[in-house]
């Protein structure tokens, strides 16, 4: 079910194997091989801006709404693309993503921090294994 599916999700650590298709777009390996799943055949016409997203064995998020066929199984309030800063894109390839599920009330607390550009991202630097 949908639970099973925002917990397997949410469990994985996801490494950006690059950034593409739009500004901010990361295209992330480490998808749980129970909830992969085929493209859609036929893309949605808008898909929401943060909107997180499977296709295949992999998952993304859409930085900006657009057109999209990958099948949508939540939505951050996070930014993953603003040109007024520098880098523009929150993620680059051979960074780590873990997802972390938020109830309504702590989805709309985010939203708002990220709306008054208050909120920042958990970044931590993880040591290389030697």
């Amino acid at each position: 079910g949908e639970e099973e599916v925002v917990t397997l999700h949410a469990a994985g650590d996801y490494l950006v194997f690059m950034i593409g298709f739009m500004p901010g777009f990361p295209y992330l390996g480490g998808l749980h091989p129970a909830i992969a799943t085929p493209r859609l055949a036929t893309p949605r016409i808008r898909v929401p801006a943060g909107s997180v997203g499977i296709a295949g064995a992999q998952s993304g998020v859409y930085p900006a709404e657009s057109p999209g066929g990958w099948r949508l199984i939540g939505r951050t309030p996070v930014r993953l693309f603003d040109p007024r800063l520098d880098p523009p894109v929150l993620v680059q390839a051979g960074d780590h993503v873990r997802f972390v599920p938020a109830s309504r009330h702590e989805y709309e607390a985010i939203a708002h921090d990220v709306g008054e550009d208050r909120y920042r991202p958990v970044v931590q630097d993880i040591p290389a294994a030697s």
